[in-house]
């Protein structure tokens, strides 16, 4: 694997864990298994079968856990301590590099993606929660599957135009956390007024 398929690899496994960990893991992990994917030696785990039936059964736990607007939100509370540190393993695990301040700092780019993709979702679930019809948060749901299936789809296919796109999903952030922000404080003051 080149030095830009890894970067775009380690990218896109902790971007992708921040949106969907378990999702990210389960694909991988079985595609890998059937030699559809070729992963650095360090990620040979995650296409072991014990680890690919725990995520898939996690898959199909947070698929339906997502449909659910209550549900989803308390979902997302607890992962904020799961997904961000497992994007960070992945992506250390991604790079393979034996010397410690590269694998540290792929590991703290893999957090950061990690991290800010699970606010970016959370925030504006958390908001579109608020609604009472569930059109929304199933179309949101449904959504940020298919944004995960393609950027994990354009993290092997074609890792530059990958990276192009998380260049773009970063700017994104900039602009959308202080928005979401503020929406989330509308909606507390709000409903304590």
């Amino acid at each position: 694997m080149d030095t830009l398929s890894s970067i775009a690899l380690a990218a896109g496994l902790g971007w992708a864990s921040g949106l969907r960990l378990y999702a990210t893991v389960f694909s991988v992990g079985l595609l890998a298994k059937y030699g559809y994917l070729a992963l650095p030696a360090s990620l040979d785990i995650l296409s072991h079968p014990y680890l690919i039936a725990l995520s898939g059964v996690l898959l199909i736990i947070e698929f339906l856990a997502d449909k659910i607007p209550l549900v989803d939100s308390a979902w997302d509370s607890i992962h904020t301590f799961i997904r961000i540190p497992a994007g960070a393993l992945l992506a250390m695990g991604a790079i393979d590099s034996s010397d410690p301040l590269i694998a540290t700092a792929i590991g703290l780019l893999g957090g950061t993606l990690a991290g800010g993709a699970h606010l970016a979702k959370a925030g504006s679930r958390a908001l579109i929660n608020t609604s009472p019809e569930p059109v929304s948060n199933w179309t949101a749901s449904f959504a940020e599957e298919g944004l995960v299936a393609t950027g994990l789809w354009l993290t092997f296919a074609h890792p530059s135009l990958f990276l192009v796109f998380i260049v773009a999903f970063i700017l994104f952030l900039i602009w959308l956390l202080p928005k979401l922000w503020r929406g989330i404080q509308l909606v507390f003051t709000r409903n304590t007024a």
